[in-house]
């Protein structure tokens, strides 16, 4: 039977990966993303650090940053905190798989992020899911603070981790791949500590402040604690972009205007 001239016909795509299968690794390709809005301000609210100490530690945070968003493009992304840990633990006992977890554990930081949008209504906050993230270029044009959830979208589909249920990729996760893909170099943590520690402060009174660190030494020491994912560690020898995470104490007031302005206070951990 000849072929209609009349109806389209199948087209093959030339190309390196026209008939890969893409299961294997292939090392043959240029990859020179774009830095699509390197300009951002990718700032984590921690969620037990920040939001969990209500009024007294957000409304002074929120009055430092509100001054500076005519100034900086600032994208606001929340930690979960006490109740995402309370949610985690409760469904572990009940025998629920790390996709159940990471879904459940996702709902938390929305709460803290539209919370955060009302205190913020009046100087421009709006609340962004995942699906408006590519709606970041009209807000800040329209002089908005785009406040979002730190959980990456990975939901039912986490990847099991190493050791157990509880989901890797959770908040500071998201931060940090947010910043990735904008292209931006270094991510913004406000914690209730300043910066890195060689244990928790708060256990151990004798733990040393690590003021730099690169990304594969800290793995190597295999601390006790961290003050941050260790899986973002592992992105960030990895990163192509942002190359550099930076860890503040947003309870002392002045410290996140330094940090947004360049300065290297708190910890810094880069890609080395």
């Amino acid at each position: 039977m000849r072929s209609d001239p009349n109806v389209p016909q199948r087209r093959d795509i030339g190309g390196s990966l026209a008939g890969a299968t893409l299961t294997t690794a292939r090392n043959d390709m240029d990859y020179s993303p774009v830095a699509l809005m390197p300009d951002v301000k990718v700032i984590k609210v921690g969620g037990q650090s920040m939001l969990d100490r209500g009024r007294s530690a957000i409304f002074p945070l929120l009055d430092e940053l509100v001054p500076l968003k005519d100034k900086y493009q600032l994208l606001l992304c929340c930690g979960g905190g006490t109740r995402a840990r309370h949610i985690y633990s409760v469904a572990s006992e009940l025998e629920m798989p790390t996709g159940v977890l990471a879904a459940l554990g996702g709902y938390v930081p929305r709460q803290n992020a539209r919370m955060l949008q009302m205190l913020l209504a009046k100087h421009g906050g709006v609340f962004m899911l995942h699906d408006d993230f590519e709606k970041l270029p009209l807000y800040f044009k329209l002089g908005c603070i785009p406040i979002m959830t730190g959980m990456p979208p990975f939901g039912y589909w986490e990847k099991p981790g190493a050791g157990g249920r509880i989901p890797a990729n959770r908040t500071d996760a998201g931060v940090f791949l947010s910043a990735e893909v904008l292209g931006v170099k270094r991510a913004l943590f406000i914690k209730d500590e300043d910066g890195l520690f060689t244990d928790d402060p708060k256990k151990n009174p004798s733990a040393t402040h690590i003021e730099r660190i690169g990304a594969r030494e800290l793995l190597k020491r295999d601390l006790p604690d961290l003050i941050i994912e260790r899986v973002v560690l592992e992105y960030l020898t990895r990163a192509r972009y942002c190359t550099e995470l930076q860890i503040v104490n947003g309870l002392k007031r002045g410290l996140v205007t330094r940090a947004l302005e360049g300065e290297d206070v708190g910890t810094i951990i880069y890609k080395d």
